[in-house]
């Protein structure tokens, strides 16, 4: 399959090959939800976390002598029933929450996602985005507003960058409603998070390279 590549000018240049693989997969949206919450369940961080009746501090001595008080029988401040004391059954941060999918079926939700963007016309092939590289917003903006008529508080755009651009996202990281990734760091989150994908032409080269390598 053919898609078309514009320039800084957003002008039609020519066309570019893509492997039907990656760029025609079927849509799979089970699969891309699969691999959305493992990717989400990876990412998290178990931060919740109480107290048991081990690591509540005192609670040595028995707080009144067993038999003779009239009052109930305790042999610890540090029992669940009393206020301040260790807590049952609540939230510990060595959970795992982790999931695991297979390579192949998470490398099928990147292509399902990318297919659905062309299929859908949001995914546009910029033959050259080197301008991100000078690290200045407004340059960003500037050069943006000609490609995709950008405006900084209504977009939904993730521009995929080739590896060597690893400061181009000093130039967008502050621009509302934009995003940058590199090519060999495609994932479900970023990829379905952003409604339009704008890709450099070497971009594109770089993750066809990356998907049909032998690995």
């Amino acid at each position: 399959m053919e898609i078309d590549v514009f320039n800084k000018e957003n002008s039609k240049i020519g066309t570019m090959e893509l492997p039907e693989k990656i760029f025609q997969a079927r849509w799979a949206p089970i699969l891309i939800k699969q691999a959305l919450l493992t990717q989400m369940a990876n990412s998290r961080q178990n931060l919740a976390h109480v107290k048991d009746r081990a690591e509540v501090k005192g609670g040595g001595k028995k707080p009144w002598r067993q038999k003779g008080t009239g009052r109930a029988r305790h042999g610890s401040i540090r029992s669940p029933l009393w206020s301040g004391g260790g807590v049952t059954f609540g939230p510990r941060n060595e959970k795992n929450f982790s999931r695991k999918i297979n390579r192949k079926m998470k490398q099928l939700a990147v292509f399902s996602i990318l297919s659905r963007k062309i299929k859908n016309e949001n995914f546009k092939v910029i033959d050259e985005l080197s301008f991100l590289n000078e690290k200045k917003s407004r340059i960003a903006i500037n050069s943006l507003k000609k490609i995709i008529n950008f405006d900084n508080s209504k977009n939904s755009y993730i521009l995929i960058l080739p590896s060597a651009y690893k400061s181009a996202n000093l130039a967008v990281r502050n621009l509302k409603g934009l995003d940058a990734i590199s090519a060999k760091s495609l994932n479900i989150y970023d990829l379905m998070k952003w409604k339009n994908i704008i890709a450099g032409k070497n971009a594109v080269e770089e993750i066809i390279e990356h998907y049909t390598a032998k690995k």
